[in-house]
């Protein structure tokens, strides 16, 4: 299993990592690391604001390889798997009306 840290400086950036269309939840990670669907992820989130992290079980639901079409950055899309900070929560009471928003993000 991997172990990843991620630090979100503020609501924009987290926005473009969020993956609201899954049923808990779930980030896009900027990576050229291999992974494969089903992959096991722990991560530590660091949500804009927040002093201490939050600890996440998720696994790989998403891939953008690298030299992807339109530029699109390389990376996974992890789904969370055990959210017991209730991550998903915070982030959707933070991003508010972004979420809404028809901006693209790394995933759609």
């Amino acid at each position: 299993m991997t172990n990843l840290r991620l630090e979100f400086k503020n609501d924009r950036e987290l926005y473009m990592a969020y993956m609201p269309f899954l049923k808990q939840g779930g980030l896009f990670i900027k990576t050229h690391e291999q992974y494969e669907l089903g992959d096991k992820i722990d991560i530590e989130v660091m949500l804009p604001g927040n002093l201490e992290p939050a600890a996440l079980e998720t696994a790989v639901c998403w891939i953008t390889p690298n030299g992807a079409q339109n530029g699109t950055e390389a990376g996974v899309g992890v789904a969370f798997v055990v959210d017991e900070n209730n991550i998903r929560n915070q982030i959707e009471s933070a991003l508010g009306r972004l979420l809404n928003s028809k901006d693209p993000t790394y995933t759609m």
